[in-house]
């Protein structure tokens, strides 16, 4: 499960306040999120490369070095404030299953833009969600965003539907968007607003948690 670009909500303390410089670790049930390390990149890389998961991203790094040095740029912009990059892992184990990243498309995060992609051995399993719903937590709840934006291939059907059940709320179609397999596809852009993704969650959820280490 992938998608372009490379509990309620969040309790969050004050110490999440410098996340630029740091990541708040963000745990569900099943997950740990934690910033991304530049010694993740052999793990990464190995999730990536599998066809099913790189169909619909643009082209990840192909290999260790190169990965090295998608790490090492994610880091630096999240030093300036304008990107967070996480890596899910399960509990107890500190190898990445997969990736989350966020970017700022307007000053202070009001409007962010987000992409992911999963191993494929953990599709159908559920984690997904519960890593989307402790990113969003963290989007809206720490970084400050009023909504969220993603973008999906028209072809994408297990990214699309992955959004859809989240609730992201399809805005338009932007045609030709995306370089896929030598060929420029159609995209859906998706937004997720802060007041909805708050009301979806107001009854019969569990808080999720934000731990600062």
């Amino acid at each position: 499960m992938a998608v372009h670009i490379i509990g309620q909500h969040a309790r969050v303390g004050e110490s999440t306040a410098n996340w630029s410089e740091r990541l708040p670790e963000l745990r569900g049930d099943r997950v740990v999120l934690r910033e991304i390390r530049v010694a993740d990149a052999p793990a990464l890389l190995a999730m990536v490369t599998p066809q099913e998961v790189s169909r619909y991203i643009s082209p990840p790094p192909s290999t260790v070095p190169s990965f090295e040095r998608f790490i090492a740029r994610s880091l630096a912009q999240q030093a300036t404030g304008a990107a967070a990059c996480y890596v899910v892992t399960l509990q107890g184990h500190d190898s990445p299953i997969g990736l989350f990243q966020l970017r700022q498309v307007e000053p202070n995060f009001r409007t962010a833009e987000w992409g992911f992609a999963l191993g494929s051995a953990f599709w159908g399993t559920g984690l997904f969600e519960e890593c989307a719903d402790l990113v969003l937590g963290f989007a809206f709840g720490v970084l400050g965003a009023h909504r969220v934006e993603a973008r999906a291939a028209v072809r994408n059907g297990r990214g699309n539907r992955a959004l859809q059940k989240l609730g992201a709320v399809q805005e338009g179609v932007l045609r030709q968007a995306f370089l896929c397999a030598g060929e420029y596809v159609d995209q859906i852009l998706y937004a997720i607003v802060e007041d909805d993704w708050r009301s979806a969650r107001a009854f019969g959820s569990r808080p999720t948690r934000v731990v600062v280490h």
